[in-house]
C-alpha cells in the first residue's frame, strides 16, 4: 500500500466534506422559501432569510429584492415602514413581510398564509394546530403568555417570537436586543 496515491476524486470529496461540514453546523443561512432545516437549534434570527432578504440588511436591497425584482405568486404592497407580501391566488391579507426602519430590516414576519412557501420547521409551526405542538417542534420557550385567546410564546434566545391565536400563527424575527 505504500506509495499508493487517493484518486483525485476522492481526496476533493474528502476536502469538500472537512469544508462543508462547518457551514451545515448553523453559519449558512436558512432561507424560508428553499432550505429544510429541522432542527431549532441550528439557526437564529440572524441566519434567516425571506426571498434573500436578511435583518440588518439595508433598506435599499429589501425594496430591490421584495419590490423591483418579481417573485412569482407574489403580490408586494408597501405600507408605510412595511413591505407586504401578498399571495397573488388569494390577495386577501400579508403572508410576510419586512419591516424598514432606520434604513434597515428590522423585521421579518410569517403567517400560516406562508405556509405553502415556507420550507422545513417553519412549514410545520405555521400548520400547527396548538402551542403544544409548536412547543414539540421548537422545545420549550424562554417566556411567554398563554391564556383563552391564544398563545405567544417568545424564543429570545434565538431571536423570534410565535403567536398562536387559533388558526392563525404568525412568526416575527428580531434582531437581538
Amino acid at each position: 500500500m505504500r506509495g499508493r496515491r487517493l484518486p483525485v476524486w476522492l481526496a476533493t470529496l474528502g476536502l469538500s466534506l472537512m469544508v462543508g461540514v462547518p457551514l451545515v453546523a448553523g453559519a449558512e443561512p436558512y432561507e424560508l422559501t428553499k432550505n429544510d432545516v429541522m432542527d431549532p437549534k441550528l439557526f437564529k434570527s440572524t441566519d434567516i432569510s425571506l426571498f434573500g432578504v436578511k435583518l440588518g440588511d439595508p433598506e435599499s436591497k429589501a425594496l430591490d429584492i421584495l419590490v423591483n425584482e418579481k417573485i412569482p405568486g407574489v403580490k408586494v404592497e408597501q405600507e408605510a415602514t412595511f413591505v407586504l407580501l401578498l399571495d397573488q391566488r388569494k390577495p386577501t391579507g400579508p403572508m410576510a413581510g419586512v419591516r424598514l426602519l432606520d434604513g434597515k430590516v428590522d423585521l421579518i414576519f410569517i403567517n400560516n398564509r406562508f405556509a405553502f412557501k415556507a420550507r422545513g420547521i417553519f412549514r410545520n409551526i405555521l400548520n400547527s394546530e396548538s402551542p403544544d405542538e409548536i412547543r414539540k417542534l421548537l422545545g420549550k420557550e424562554d417566556f411567554g403568555d398563554e391564556n383563552v385567546m391564544g398563545a405567544a410564546m417568545n424564543y429570545e434566545k434565538q431571536g423570534f417570537v410565535v403567536n398562536y391565536l387559533g388558526k392563525d400563527v404568525n412568526v416575527e424575527f428580531a434582531l437581538p436586543q
